[in-house]
């Protein structure tokens, strides 16, 4: 399989390629590479490729993260009724 076609991000569908080229392109850490390409921030909330966008951006020689604001998990979303929210009860 090649780089264009190796999937990181499933929720996102983003690639080995885009990543790869987004750290060349703007030497990013791992959090710019999730806000630039928005890998990490599907459904998932990158519980599934966190960890790979951290090894990537340290093997493809990303600035080491310092002081920054860590990546940080998100809880799943999930679709809601207005009844719930209302706090109607069936």
């Amino acid at each position: 399989m090649s780089e264009s076609q190796t999937v990181i991000c499933r929720c996102e569908e983003i690639t080995m390629k885009e990543i790869k080229e987004t750290v060349e392109r703007f030497q990013c850490s791992s959090r710019e590479v999730k806000l630039r390409t928005r890998a990490g921030m599907g459904p998932c909330g990158g519980r599934t490729c966190r960890s790979m966008i951290d090894k990537l951006v340290g093997q493809l020689g990303g600035p080491a993260v310092s002081n920054e604001v860590s990546l940080s998990y998100r809880p799943p979303v999930r679709p809601v009724t207005f009844g719930v929210l209302g706090g109607e009860t069936k």
